[in-house]
Formats: structure tokens, sequence, C-alpha cells
């Protein structure tokens, strides 16, 4: 007997999205997180519009808006020093609508921020989360998964999630090797400071390739007159309360009131588990694949494995899917972390390939893909898609790769003021059919499934016959398509063929 359906260890950004959207298809979960409190220190910054979408989805759409940082202009400057910036090379600001998502953020969200709305939802969606609780064993048979904390309890789980991070040691308890380099470059100091560096200078970019030779790194917006700097720290050197400031003062070049408020070394690392699924523990976020942090590629990429295997695990929870079903979470996502592993240490190796949005020649030369494809342009290849297209038609642009084939993310198009076609997706499976489609409507419906049908420019968009469907996954990616006859008896064979029932 289960002393609940899922514990989740680990409760960073990656831990607590596992648990909202957990909650958001109706299964509680148990949060354990080592540390005694949420993290105060920034981190990851770059949110980007497909993870919005996850949490469009669950409802949060207004919230994480509201965590985003707005007191700087997006756009990434290069001086020797803020006070050199050259202002006259900011871009005018757009308000162009995006053309493939229905989100567009105001702004970049810091991990910190992001966690102060996940922690909440999570509760709110069913969630018990408990901090300052570690785990220091995993067992698991074949009724389900043990896990041992340092207080001496025991908690039973139909499933479990490490989300642990780099550190993790759910991976370890269960075994599971890697494969890659593991530590990579040099250490650096990440500061977190306060100063009001719009107020001194007017304006500010969210990001500043300093290049002084005494304090070269980047300085990123983490909040309202909130900073981090990143800087390399010399091998024997110490990193003491005297060295940062020197290093802020330094990158700054102006005289302006700054408070050190934290500080701490990292270091770059690529490493993948060879599994993200064992028996029935799953691994997600950094514990499954950690990278380079050039691109934002970790954190949304560790968001985008929580919503994966949620649907998934409340599905099999349920019983309207098979075990089968989870073993595609490791099919999908693993084949995903080889590729943004490899898109991370190409940027890692070519930074300015990533910076610049004309280099499309340059990236091509190197293997490298456009940033905004790594991270929703992607295709699945498992047995919870029939008869993928797996071949993307473009490494750079997006609207071109979101075509409507089985294996890709469902493309957006705005159908109603403020309701996208991603808006039609989830907790279920739905059925999308043109103008012509109602008796694949009818089939829908007979199957249990929700149905819309959309006008023709909407078909011809996805180069669907008016009368065709598709067949779209709970997250939104194109199980099936079909241009045959409406047959209710086909639809639930492929329905229970890609939920392994």
């Amino acid at each position: 007997m289960s002393d609940v359906p899922v514990v989740i260890v680990g409760g960073g950004t990656v831990g607590l999205s596992t648990a909202v959207f957990l909650g958001h298809h109706g299964v509680r979960s148990l949060v354990l997180e080592r540390r005694k409190a949420p993290s105060a220190h920034p981190r990851a910054l770059g949110v980007s519009p497909r993870t919005f979408e996850f949490f469009r989805e669950a409802g949060l759409h207004e919230e994480v808006n509201a965590a985003t940082v707005t007191s700087t202009a997006l756009w990434k400057a290069n001086a020797r020093t803020v006070a050199e910036i050259d202002h006259s090379r900011a871009p005018a600001p757009s308000t162009a609508e995006s053309a493939v998502s229905p989100e567009n953020p105001r702004g970049h969200c810091p991990q910190d921020r992001l966690d102060a709305v996940l922690l909440p939802a999570a509760r709110e969606r069913g969630a018990t989360v408990e901090f300052g609780a570690e785990v220091t064993a995993v067992d698991q048979d074949a009724d389900g998964v043990t896990v041992t904390l340092a207080d001496g309890r025991a908690i039973r789980a139909a499933y479990l999630v490490g989300a642990d991070g780099v550190n993790t040691k759910v991976r370890h308890a269960l075994g599971i090797g890697t494969s890659g380099p593991g530590e990579v470059g040099g250490t650096t100091m990440n500061i977190l400071f306060a100063a009001d560096l719009v107020g001194h200078f007017g304006s500010m970019p969210t990001m500043v390739e300093v290049r002084h030779p005494d304090a070269s790194g980047m300085l990123l917006a983490v909040g309202e007159g909130r900073w981090v700097l990143h800087v390399p720290l010399p091998d024997g050197e110490e990193p003491t309360a005297e060295r940062c400031l020197a290093w802020i003062r330094t990158a700054i070049g102006a005289d302006v009131p700054v408070e050190v408020l934290n500080a701490m070394p990292w270091r770059a690392t690529m490493r993948m588990a060879t599994e993200f699924r064992r028996g029935r523990a799953f691994l997600v976020g950094d514990a499954a694949r950690a990278i380079t942090p050039l691109g934002a590629l970790g954190l949304n990429t560790g968001v985008a494995d929580a919503h994966n295997l949620a649907w998934k695990l409340a599905m099999v929870l349920a019983g309207t899917a098979g075990d089968g079903l989870l073993d595609t979470y490791h099919d999908e996502r693993h084949a995903v972390a080889e590729l943004v592993t490899r898109q991370a240490e190409l940027r890692w190796e070519n930074p300015p390939l990533h910076w610049d949005p004309a280099a499309a020649a340059g990236r091509a030369a190197v293997g490298m893909w456009h940033q905004p494809m790594v991270l929703m342009g992607y295709r699945y290849d498992s047995s919870a898609v029939v008869d993928p297209v797996t071949v993307v038609p473009s490494t750079e642009d997006v609207a071109v790769s979101l075509n409507g084939d089985a294996g890709s993310r469902l493309p957006h198009r705005w159908i109603a003021p403020g309701k996208s076609t991603v808006d039609l997706i989830g907790p279920g499976f739905a059925v999308l059919t043109g103008p012509g489609g109602e008796a694949w409507c009818e089939a829908a419906r007979k199957n249990g499934l929700r149905a819309t049908r959309l006008d023709a420019d909407w078909a011809a968009s996805v180069t669907l016959a008016d009368d065709g469907a598709l067949l779209v996954r709970p997250d939104g990616f194109i199980a099936w398509r079909t241009e045959t006859a409406a047959d209710p008896a086909l639809l639930g064979k492929i329905l229970a063929m890609v939920t392994s029932r």
C-alpha cells in the first residue's frame, strides 16, 4: 500500500514543476527537499516561450509573467564596463507577436522568482512539500518504491521522481551510470548583489558581457535592483567578500552604491544518465542530464522533462494507459537530452554563433541549431507516436518545423481572441480536424475524447485535408495524423497503441 502516488526527491524548479503538472492531472505528490528553505540564489533566468506554455496550461500564466524582471531591456550589450555601454546599439523595443507561441513573456524570470510561484502552486494542486527532508536510501520492488529519510521515516510510493540536481543521490541509489566529461572549464564566481544601476545609468540591458581584463564575465539582471556577476575565479585565489566587491566595482566602472548579498562558486558540468527510467523511478532535470549554461537550455529542458512525465504517470495511475507508456519517457526525453547536450557543447565552443541571430550559415557549418529550435522544434520518436517524421525541415526556423508532422508539437494558431490551438490540448488526448471533419469529431466523442473542428486555413497550414484529423497528446505533441475516412474503431485502436493499453 502506497503512502502517496508519487514521491519527488528535490524541491527546486524542476521538482516543483513536476508537482504542479502532476497536480494539474489530478495526482497528489510528496516533494522532499534536503535544503531548509527554497534557494535564494537566482541561478538560471531564461524561461522560454515553450516553458511559459507549460505554465499557461497549468493556469499559472499570469503569476509567472508577474514574476518576470521588467526593469531592464531585453538585449545583450558588450562593453569594457557597464559605464561604457553604447546604448545607441540597443535594439528598438519589439511589440511583435510570436508566430510560433501564444506566449510572449514580458521579461526573463530568475529561478528564485519562478520557485516563489511554483511552491504555493504545487501545494494548491495537492502536493505536500517538505524542506529539510534528506533522502538517505531508495529501494523498489514490483509494487512500489520505498524512500528512507535521515530522520528515520520510510515513505512508500507507487512511483519516484528524482529531481535532486547535478549531485543527485537518487541516480546513485538506483545504480544508473552516466556519460560525458563531468566538470568542464574552470571555477566561476556567481556574485549576487544589489545596486540601482537603472537609476544611475538611466537604462540597462538584461545582460552585459563585461570585457574589463580585471573583471571579465557576464552581468545579469535578476530582479528590480538585483544583479548577478559571473567572473572566473583564478586557481588558488580565495573569493573573499572584499574581492567580490572589487570585481563588481570594476565591472560597473562607476561610483554606484553596492551591497553584496551572496556569492557562490560553480563549475559547468556536462553529464547524462544512461537511463532516465529504472523500474518505478525516473530522473528529470539535472539529475538526468547536466549541461553548460550558455543558451538557457538546462532549466527549460528540465521543466519539459517534468511536463512529459506527468501526464504519462497520471494516465498509468488512473488505469487508462499501460506501463509501456512510461518507457516512452526515456525514449523521448533521453533523445532530446542527447540533442540538447550536443547543442550546449557547441555553444560552449562557439559563443558568437549562439548570440548572433544572423549567423545561420556559421551554425549550419558546425551543426548548431538556432536556440528556439532546440527548445521547441525537436521531435519525438517512440511508441507514443504513430509514424513519426523525425527529420526537422529546418534547424533555424521553428515556424517551418512546427508543420503538423507526427511527433512534432502542435503549431500555434489564434482561433479566438486570447485563445490558441495550443489551448485546445490537455489534460487528455484531443482530436483536431478541418471544417469537413465532423465524422472524426463524432469518432472522437465515441472514444471519450474532446474534438474541435477548425477552419480551412488551419487545415492548409498543417497540410491536412478538410476532413482529415490530428490526434494530439496531452503534452501538445501530435501522436497521429490521418486523411482516411473517419472510423471510431480505428481511432480507438490508435489510442490504445500510443497509450500501451
